[in-house]
């Protein structure tokens, strides 16, 4: 009938009205009585019981009816499969539910999907940003394709580096990982390219100019790498140092947090800084043979 807050209390207390035991039955409902102009008439005259499942409560979104389906998992099992399992299931047997019935994943998963698409837009951004800022200042767009393809390379380093950790690929915090890891890896082949440009402004043959490049460049790049490998190791391995109590644990829960983020950027670097110290030279050689090779093609052509 109405409700009441006590002294203290963070939520209302229901105050309700219990009848006797002898009326408390279905019949009863049939002996309530509605107040008309033409006096006081049982409400059986209006209405007719018939008996249906009890629903607590009905819920509705977007002016639909829903109902809320809510689970857990064992502890050490994935979610993602569970429910990547769950989708499966939903969509072979899809016959075998009302067609006006559909069937939605919320909670995680929903938090899950605004997150990756939240991330995909960002690294997206994040590559044009850097496309055009290297275009403008090298004036070639093989030597930004070039440089942006260490991120390519950076990302499998990433997949290589949790299957060997046996780690799930976290949307969020994986994913954060492999953004600010392509913000990294770029520096490499940035050193490289304009160092060989300047040689060949020099004068000096492409052959000679990636050979100099590597000798001077190979210590600035290893360092790169070696250095935020090194600082980045204790969150990879989960290592908590507490300088006040001079004590150092392993698996703490504040290091949870940063793993997948730093076992990321780890790997990734790492591969993509073998693979930059081979490819980029390379690639860097491909485009002079390519260009010889069109200058041999059409000059043949054209003398004869």
């Amino acid at each position: 009938v109405t409700d009441f807050r006590p002294d203290g209390a963070d939520d209302d207390v229901d105050i309700v009205i219990r009848h006797s035991k002898e009326q408390r039955t279905l019949d009863q409902l049939d002996r309530v009585r509605i107040e008309t102009n033409q006096g006081s008439v049982p409400i059986s005259n209006f209405v007719k019981r018939v008996a249906q499942p009890a629903v607590g409560t009905i819920n509705r979104a977007n002016q639909n009816r829903i109902f809320t389906i809510k689970a857990n998992v064992k502890k050490g099992m994935n979610i993602n499969e569970k429910v990547v399992a769950l989708k499966d299931y939903f969509n072979e047997n899809r016959d075998q539910f009302d067609p006006r019935v559909t069937i939605n994943f919320t909670g995680e998963d929903e938090d899950q999907m605004e997150a990756q698409k939240f991330l995909i837009k960002a690294f997206v951004i994040a590559l044009f940003a850097m496309a055009v800022i290297l275009v403008t200042q090298f004036n070639s767009f093989y030597s930004a394709a070039l440089i942006l393809f260490a991120v390519v390379m950076s990302t499998i380093g990433v997949m290589i580096g949790l299957l060997l950790t046996q780690q799930p690929f976290g949307i969020v915090m994986s994913g954060i990982g492999v953004i600010a890891l392509a913000g990294i890896v770029v520096n490499n082949n940035i050193v490289l390219i304009d160092t060989f440009d300047n040689h060949r402004k020099r004068g000096l043959k492409t052959y000679d100019a990636i050979m100099i490049t590597g000798a001077q460049r190979l210590r600035p790049v290893l360092l790169t790498t070696v250095t935020t490998v090194l600082g980045l190791m204790p969150m990879v391995l989960q290592v908590n140092i507490d300088f006040v109590s001079r004590e150092v644990s392993q698996g703490a829960p504040s290091t949870q947090w940063w793993v997948q983020l730093a076992t990321a950027i780890v790997f990734g670097l790492t591969f993509s800084t073998i693979l930059t110290l081979i490819v980029t030279p390379s690639a860097l050689m491909f485009r002079e043979k390519l260009g010889n090779w069109k200058d041999f093609i059409f000059g043949k052509i054209k003398a004869s």
